[in-house]
């Protein structure tokens, strides 16, 4: 049996893995948070009947088994759910009960993500099965051999690996077909939030794709749109009602959303609204808005 300060250590040291990889999986910041705690008493009684020698390849593997059995039960309860689900965001430097950074604690128990793991891929994740999912997640974004993700997904490797090839295309199909730098992406984002603001019209159809996608997830708990909006015109004029309705105790700021420019508006106790847009080759291919105050609860 390992020493338990050196178990610690050692989970520690792995928990913005562990973290990474749940919410990948799962699309929620809740659940994955959960998800790796769970991790914690299961490991000092795996150890103490056998010493684990590398925590973290152990802790990946079990991480990763619970967040399929949770994603599996998660798609039964949002085919039930109040128009579109989205995923949950995460905000560069918003977090804990609306303090700054330096204010949240440990930062082992935050998610960190460059644009690796982005909203637009989260989004694109949600039309896998929940065994493709998590074969791409695993083999495709962290490099899991696909021996070991067989042993996660329950599959042969064989397989797994048709599980990851399929996802694989899915990804592909519906992730931007040009790669955006994070200059262009911000520059594009103001852009956007300015001609909402102006309800300049004609500078958002601009910037828009002509098959542009509005998602709007509320929960059920507030006003949102309860099926996507498609097409340049019909968003454009969605987006200036929506910027009409904005009042003067909101404001919106640019911030990183998953690793990425997107706007956040709040008002004096809260974020009202989080916005991540999907830019493919200059244009805004998907606007996605998330409004449900569950899922708004990590960073307000």
């Amino acid at each position: 049996m390992t020493d338990e300060a050196t178990l610690a250590a050692a989970f520690t040291g792995c928990r913005p893995l562990l973290l990474r990889v749940a919410y990948a999986v799962l699309g929620s910041h809740a659940d994955a948070e959960d998800v790796v705690s769970d991790c914690w008493p299961a490991l000092v009684r795996s150890d103490s009947s056998q010493p684990i020698r590398d925590v973290q390849a152990w802790a990946t593997v079990a991480v990763s088994r619970r967040a399929l059995d949770l994603l599996r039960s998660a798609r039964v309860r949002r085919e039930r759910y109040v128009g579109p689900w989205l995923p949950e965001p995460v905000l560069d430097g918003v977090g804990g009960a609306g303090g700054s950074s330096s204010e949240l604690g440990d930062p082992a128990d935050r998610v960190t993500l460059d644009d690796t793991v982005s909203y637009a891929l989260l989004v694109v994740l949600e039309t896998l099965s929940p065994a493709e999912r998590t074969a791409w997640v695993l083999h495709d974004l962290f490099g899991m051999e696909f021996s070991e993700v067989a042993s996660v997904v329950g599959r042969t490797e064989s397989a797994v690996r048709q599980l990851a090839s399929r996802a694989r295309r899915h990804v592909a199909e519906g992730t931007p077909r040009v790669s955006v730098s994070a200059d262009l992406h911000r520059a594009t984002t103001e852009a956007f939030a300015l001609a909402c603001a102006e309800g300049n019209i004609d500078k958002l159809v601009s910037l828009l794709d002509p098959k542009v996608v509005l998602t709007s997830d509320g929960g059920g708990q507030v006003v949102a749109a309860k099926r996507p909006v498609v097409g340049v015109n019909k968003v454009a004029l969605f987006l200036t009602r929506i910027a009409r309705n904005v009042t003067p105790r909101e404001r919106a700021e640019i911030t990183a959303v998953n690793g990425m420019a997107g706007i956040v508006i709040r008002d004096a106790d809260r974020i009202q609204s989080v916005i991540s847009l999907t830019v493919d080759a200059g244009l805004i291919t998907r606007v996605d808005i998330i409004r449900a105050p569950d899922k708004l609860a990590h960073v307000s």
